[in-house]
């Protein structure tokens, strides 16, 4: 089994249902949820908007590769009712957002077949306090793979 770290966002609707319903859903298609961080409230990054975010991070334990959690997470997406994904750096509302974050130490950069490209670990992550803020809370002693830094010491530089 693998330890995978997943960024939970959303800024409409019922946002602390909409993080409940992707945290299920996890459970039942991609592994157990074995840690969940506080839910977060955060403002808007990389565009304008009204709606403040609701963001977590989540540990699972997968027997998943990489691209079949990838592939998982882009579903529950779809099921939960996402119908855009943020491309070239423009950034929408969205119901829910999974990001998956660090996936063991791997460090990977890989298309799938369906032409989903996947980048671990997430090469955003370090820059972000809505994603480090819950991911250090759950993870604080983790190595980022490239960085070689703990989560902790990402977030105590931003």
């Amino acid at each position: 089994m693998a330890k995978v770290y997943l960024g939970l966002g959303t800024n409409l609707g019922d946002k602390e249902q909409n993080l409940r319903d992707a945290v299920q859903k996890i459970e039942e298609q991609i592994g157990k949820v074995i840690s969940l961080s506080a839910f977060y409230v955060t403002a808007p990054w990389g565009f304008a908007s009204e709606n403040s975010f609701l963001n977590a991070a989540a540990c699972v334990e997968t027997d998943l590769s990489p691209l079949e959690v990838l592939q998982e997470t882009q579903m529950i997406e779809r099921e939960l009712g996402r119908t855009q994904k943020s491309v070239d750096g423009i950034y929408s509302d969205r119901l829910i957002d999974i990001d998956l974050l660090l996936y063991e130490d791997l460090v990977l950069s890989v298309t799938s077949a369906s032409g989903a490209e996947l980048t671990l670990p997430h090469p955003l992550m370090a820059e972000r306090d809505f994603v480090m803020k819950p991911l250090a809370e759950i993870a604080p002693d983790i190595l980022h793979p490239v960085l070689g830094k703990t989560m902790k010491g990402i977030l105590g530089a931003l």
